[in-house]
C-alpha cells in the first residue's frame, strides 16, 4: 500500500500543469522512485488536452512488471487505473510545491501479483527479516518478549493448494547453538474487504504443536496489523476486492481512495 500511494503521489506531481504532461515524463518520475523496473508504462488520458489547464485529467493507467521498490524486493505485476483526477491549481500555485493538491478524492483500481519465488527472495533481505521479527513480537505482545534474543533466519514460504500457505523460519538464539524451527500453515481469505484473514492456522515449534491460546493470540495480532482500516486515519481508504492463490503466485485486486490533504500524498 505504501508503494501504491507513493506512485500516485509521484504521478500527480508529473501530471500537474507545471510538470509538462507527457506520458514519458510521468513514467520517468515513477522510475526515479524505484530501484529498478523491468517493464513500466504510463498512459495519461486527457480529452480534450487543454482541460489540463483547469486541473482535470480523465484517467491515468500504470502497468508495471518486475518492479523493485527496494533492492531484492520484486513485485511481479502492478496495475493501477485511476478515475478522473481533479487537481487543485490554486493550492499548487500558492503552495510550496512539496506535495500535489486535489480538489476531489483520488480513486484508483489496483491489481497486484506476487510470485512465490519473489517473496522467498525478498525474505532473504535483512530488512524484511527484521520487519518479520518486529511484526511477530508486536502481534504476540508481552508474551513474545523472549523472542528478542533470537535472530530470524532461513525464512521460507510455500503456496499450497486450497488457498493455503505454509511458512517456516528458524530462530537462532544469540550466543548459543539452540535453534527453534517454526512451521506455520494457514488458509487465507478476505474479511470484509479490509483485511486478510488467517483460516484454520496451525503452528509447530520443533515439531510440537503450540497451544491454541497462543495461536489465537498470534492470529488476532496479525489480523490487526493486516487491517487496512488503519490507513483511514491518514486519509486513505483501501479495500481488497479479490484474492487468488495458486502454487506459483498470489494475486490481489483492490480499490484505493485518497482524500485531498492526505499525508500519503507527500510521497515520502
Amino acid at each position: 500500500m505504501e508503494l501504491i500511494t507513493i506512485l500516485l503521489s509521484v504521478l500527480l506531481g508529473a501530471v500537474s500543469p507545471a510538470g509538462l504532461v507527457v506520458d514519458s515524463l510521468a513514467e520517468d518520475a515513477i522510475r526515479d522512485r524505484l530501484e529498478f523496473a523491468e517493464e513500466l508504462e504510463v498512459r495519461v488520458d486527457n480529452t480534450p488536452s487543454y482541460q489540463l489547464l483547469s486541473g482535470r485529467v480523465d484517467r491515468v493507467r500504470i502497468a508495471g512488471r518486475g518492479l523493485f521498490p527496494r533492492q531484492g524486493i520484486r513485485i511481479d505485476v502492478l496495475e493501477v487505473e485511476t478515475d478522473p483526477i481533479d487537481l487543485n491549481l490554486a493550492a499548487l500555485n500558492n503552495g510550496n510545491g512539496s506535495a500535489p493538491a486535489l480538489d476531489q478524492p483520488l480513486q484508483a483500481g489496483v491489481r497486484l501479483v506476487l510470485t512465490e519465488a519473489d517473496i522467498n527472495q525478498a525474505l532473504q533481505s535483512p530488512l524484511v527479516q527484521q520487519r518479520l521479527q518486529d511484526v511477530s513480537i508486536g502481534a504476540l505482545g508481552a508474551s513474545a518478549e523472549g523472542l528478542r534474543r533470537y535472530a530470524f533466519t532461513q525464512p521460507f514460504v510455500d503456496f499450497l493448494e486450497s488457498d493455503r500457505i505454509q511458512f517456516q523460519v528458524t530462530l537462532q538464539e544469540a550466543g548459543s547453538d539452540e535453534q527453534l524451527l517454526i512451521i506455520a500453515e494457514s488458509g487465507i481469505a478476505i474479511d470484509g474487504g479490509r483485511q486478510l484473514q488467517l483460516v484454520d492456522p496451525a503452528v509447530t515449534v520443533n515439531g510440537s504443536p503450540i497451544p491454541p491460546q497462543f495461536i489465537n493470540l498470534l492470529v488476532s495480532g496479525i489480523g490487526q496489523r493486516l487491517d487496512l482500516s488503519r490507513l483511514e486515519s491518514s486519509g486513505v481508504l483501501a479495500r481488497i476486492l479479490q484474492l487468488e492463490l495458486n502454487p506459483d503466485e498470489l494475486a490481489l485486486a483492490g480499490f484505493v481512495r485518497v482524500e485531498p490533504g492526505s499525508a500519503s500524498l507527500s510521497g515520502n
